[in-house]
């Protein structure tokens, strides 16, 4: 009985160091070099993993950026161009300077504009919610208000206003990345430029009714009057599918389609107030 136990333990042992040796000279022989340069750009990066930039995390970004020819067609939005001028270095390229960007909510449909024609009473998800209906009011591009670009957001860039019941993006935390664009079943989220000193003119607006049905649905509706498109003096606004879109590429920052609008679904953001002129009456000498 002893010696059967004793030759179980061999044979095992054997058996195992066999194996060891098998998957030693494998391991050997089919090993990938892989880049140091790869392990020098990670540390660079912010280490995120938010996928803003196409890949699957920061190692695979580093990965990509080593094998490229060129950074053209890489960016890490998170590190943005202080981040990007590391990578460059690293590999021994030259980047040229991206402007930076932010995301835009383009849902005019607030709680006040909008009226609630329906009651949902399901899992609280955008994404359960447009699959089963249009969604809570008339307009069924609209912003549906369940908050999954809120839990896509990986840096508390953006929230929910309880007095419009719409997403609302901070400035100043949001890094561009992407993620509430993406997880919005509605595509209302868009990132767009920031501005010089964050200012910027956008429709905010994706209804592609035709301007009556639009304007019942929501009061501060495009209803692709196209009043924008022929005030604007740089040719940034074209309208198509009953709905205005401005170019942030061509925009100048006038806001004369701002005050063109006869909806109000034009929004200029971050503009400074300018003070109200003050009328003044001229006493009568009597």
């Amino acid at each position: 009985m002893t010696s059967t136990i004793i030759w179980t333990i061999v044979v095992l042992a054997g058996l195992g160091l066999l194996l060891a040796l098998v998957l030693f000279f494998v391991a050997r022989k089919f090993k990938v070099e892989e880049d140091p340069r790869i392990d020098e750009v990670e540390k660079v990066m912010p280490g995120a993993n938010c996928g803003g930039c196409g890949f699957a995390g920061c190692r695979a970004f580093a990965d990509a950026a080593v094998k490229a020819p060129n950074l053209d067609n890489n960016f890490c939005p998170v590190g943005g161009n202080e981040v990007m001028k590391k990578v460059a270095a690293i590999l021994g390229y030259e980047i040229a300077e991206k402007v930076p960007q932010v995301a835009v909510v383009r849902c005019n449909g607030s709680c006040a504009n909008r009226p609630v024609v329906n009651e949902y009473d399901g899992l609280q998800s955008c994404r359960v919610k447009a699959a089963l209906y249009s969604g809570d009011t008339g307009c069924p591009y609209g912003c549906l208000g369940c908050g999954d670009c809120v839990a896509a957001c990986q840096f508390g860039a953006i929230s929910m206003d309880p007095q419009t019941g719409l997403p609302a993006v901070d400035d100043s935390k949001c890094t561009a990345c992407g993620a509430c664009a993406k997880a919005c079943p509605k595509h209302i989220i868009e990132l767009r430029n920031k501005g010089p000193r964050s200012m910027r003119v956008f429709v905010s607006c994706v209804n592609k009714d035709k301007g009556a049905v639009a304007r019942k649905a929501c009061m501060a509706a495009c209803i692709g009057c196209g009043k924008c498109a022929k005030v604007c003096p740089h040719e940034a606004i074209t309208v198509a599918d009953n709905v205005a879109y401005i170019d942030f590429t061509k925009c100048k920052l006038c806001k004369k389609c701002v005050a063109e609008c006869p909806t109000g679904a034009i929004h200029a953001v971050n503009f400074p107030v300018l003070p109200k002129k003050t009328e003044t009456k001229e006493a009568s000498n009597e």
